[in-house]
């Protein structure tokens, strides 16, 4: 038996009498409650591509439980096999020196960060400075977009790693306090991480090799896409090219259930989302020379998988895209981060262009327009400097390693690199965007959009100045899918769909189920809050008006109908829509007979060349939590203690078995 379970053992002994005299302690759950005490953490998973594994995990199949200490600098030595509690300013030079120093690593049980982050002007980025290179349409991987960027995300750790809740800082703050005032060979104070992941036991090291041991989920969800205004399938007319305008719903962190990308990328989708909102707004859309479509992709923070996903849908001609085809596709408008472009009393935005062609300049002309059109010089659009390598990280560049001469326009707050000091992490959060700068962004799509899918056609000023902004929509979207208060709780929200979270996380989590273009399925079963929101906020917004309003659970009668807001406890309502869910995972992956298999990559993917193939370890239960032991000395006096009374004990035997005889002698 260890030497912590002798000393829990002896302190229940000494505790446990005393606690039932009381009555503090009238179940199983209260004695445990009265044993440890969990602590609220975040914490950083097992993750595995093609090549091999990061993120964190128990080293073996056991709990992990070791005294709580904290190193005075960054170049303190452990004594001893320790859990080391950290600062979020000292996160990433602590991974550097656990990446670079093998004996420091081998003495670390765990790691608990402290959330509070005091020097926000260096700022905080887990991935690298140039993220996700392998996938640009360029060569220039040394190329530093993120300036903040440190990389650690890309490693894998074999110890436990949580982020602390603010209330958990402290009871931990205090345990390492008293470890400290303790002074004694072994704290008195322990944690005991359960981060034991599936792939560790199944000895799976891989994504190929998980999958075929079935220890771990591919990445990947649903992306959604929308038609403005609905697509008439059954047209014998002509088809219209289609302005493709799209945005990013996932992010990602260390912390796998701290993902929230309030700027990136999530101010895009908002802006988005506000812009389809003012354009639902305009009269005879459909008498446009080209067609509307919206696509907001999921899955894009590892390794594209929503936008590669899409476009191999289209070449395949699955259900799911009916009404879509890449070679209408005319020119691409991606929103990218936009919630930073307010600075100096002004809104400034960049265009990142890649190839130099008409319907390319025709893009930047409209943006410029639209600016023009607001009658402020409040709110700026700028091309990106010409000595930029190409584009930023973003979907566009799925669109051009697909075909090169793809027209297209990212929209972002950065010229030569990130603004955003936080990018894909915890600390990207709505204090890191002003909702101002988001409704810049929106007016200026919406607009440039209406010009450009005008066309030809004489351009309506008084329509053009109609399209405005509802500022109230984008403040209450950044409520909604950046705070838990109100959260997913929101009117907005539950308006639509009962949501199985109130805090919003967009991580993009494992594909759950048979995917939809496999067997297609209007509704898929397994889709995320924030997925299932953008759906039915976009099949709304898009809708054509309907004189006959049915009410539904899930199928419409009616040719181009879709059901929104249908719920288990609550009916929808039939509407004319052309929205649809697009499954998002990677290219590289196929699902037969119940399970994944991975497949040769092909040189008509490019993009699948390079794919890691992302996957997630399976995992059972995920804790944390602390209790008290005793030190070796108490151990030593427990020992001569008990020696103590087991000599007394016999020695009162003796004494009395004598006596007991010599009485009976004498009867």
């Amino acid at each position: 038996m260890s030497r912590e379970l002798i000393s829990v053992a002896f302190m229940l002994f000494i505790a446990v009498p005393r606690l039932l005299v009381a009555g503090e302690l009238e179940s199983v759950p209260d004695l445990e409650k009265a044993m440890y005490l969990t602590v609220e953490g975040y914490p950083c998973v097992r993750l595995l591509n093609l090549s091999g594994e990061i993120g964190c995990s128990n080293p073996g199949t056991e709990k992990v439980v070791a005294p709580i200490v904290q190193l005075g600098n960054a170049h303190d030595q452990l004594d001893h096999f320790s859990t080391v509690l950290i600062s979020i300013d000292e996160m990433q030079s602590f991974f550097l020196r656990v990446s670079s120093d093998s004996n420091f690593a081998r003495k670390i049980a765990g790691v608990l960060v402290e959330p509070s982050y005091l020097n926000k002007s260096i700022g905080f980025s887990p991935v690298e400075k140039f993220p996700q290179a392998e996938f640009a349409p360029y060569q220039k991987p040394n190329y530093v977009w993120n300036p903040t960027g440190s990389g650690i995300m890309q490693k894998g750790y074999d110890f436990p790693v949580f982020l602390l809740s603010e209330k958990s800082t402290l009871t931990v703050r205090e345990v390492v306090s008293k470890n400290r005032k303790d002074n004694t060979a072994y704290p008195s104070v322990v944690t005991e991480f359960d981060l034991v992941m599936q792939t560790t036991k199944a000895g799976t090291h891989d994504s190929e090799a998980c999958l075929k041991q079935q220890s771990c989920l591919p990445l990947g969800g649903y992306s959604v896409w929308s038609s403005l205004p609905p697509i008439n399938i059954s047209s014998m007319g002509p088809p219209k090219p289609i302005l493709l305008t799209v945005a990013s719903q996932d992010s990602a962190s260390f912390f796998r259930d701290q993902s929230i990308g309030a700027d990136s990328p999530l101010s895009g989708l908002i802006a988005l989302l506000a812009a389809v909102d003012a354009l639902s707004n305009i009269d005879s859309l459909d008498q446009l020379q080209k067609q509307l479509v919206f696509a907001v992709f999921t899955g894009e923070s590892w390794g594209y998988l929503g936008s590669r996903r899409f476009l191999h849908e289209l070449d395949i001609g699955t259900d799911g895209m009916k009404g879509l085809n890449s070679t209408l596709i005319e020119q691409v408008l991606e929103i990218g981060s936009v919630g930073k472009g307010l600075g100096g009393g002004l809104t400034t935005f960049y265009a990142h262009t890649e190839v130099d062609a008409t319907t390319t300049k025709e893009m930047l002309n409209a943006l410029q327009n639209a600016s023009f059109s607001l009658g402020t010089d409040n709110v700026k659009i700028k091309s990106a400097d010409a000595s930029n390598p190409g584009l930023p990280p973003s979907s566009m560049m799925t669109f051009l390693r697909k075909n090169r001469s793809t027209s297209g326009v990212v929209l972002e707050e950065f010229d030569a690199s990130f603004s955003n000091k936080f990018y894909h992490s915890h600390l990207d959060n709505p204090s890191n965007i002003n909702s101002s700068s988001i409704a810049a962004a929106a007016i200026l799509a919406a607009r440039a959009l209406y010009i450009l899918a005008n066309g030809d056609l004489p351009l309506n000023l008084i329509t053009l100045n109609s399209i405005k902004i509802n500022i109230s929509l984008v403040e209450e979207l950044v409520g909604c899918l950046l705070t838990c208060e109100p959260g997913l709780s929101c009117a907005l929200v539950k308006k639509f769909i009962s949501p199985s979270n109130i805090c919003p996380n967009h991580y993009v989590g494992v594909f759950l189920g048979m995917p939809s273009n496999i067997q297609y399925v209007q509704y898929p079963e397994y889709v995320d809050d924030t997925s299932r929101f953008v759906w039915n906020f976009l099949a709304d917004r898009t809708s054509a008006s309907n004189s006959n309003i049915n009410s539904c659970t899930r199928e419409c009668s009616g040719e181009g109908e879709v059901c929104i807001g249908a719920e288990p406890e609550s009916q929808g309502r039939c509407v004319i829509s052309t929205t649809r869910y697009v499954p998002a995972y990677s290219t590289r992956l196929t699902f037969e007979g119940s399970s994944w298999h991975v497949i040769p990559g092909n040189t008509s993917d490019p993009m699948g060349l390079v794919d890691p193939v992302w996957t997630e370890s399976y995992w059972g239960s995920i804790g944390l939590r602390i209790y008290k032991v005793q030190g070796s000395a108490y151990d030593h006096l427990v020992l001569l203690g008990g020696v103590a009374v087991t000599a007394a004990a016999y020695i009162a035997i003796v004494v009395t078995r004598t006596c007991l005889a010599k009485a009976l002698k004498h009867d």
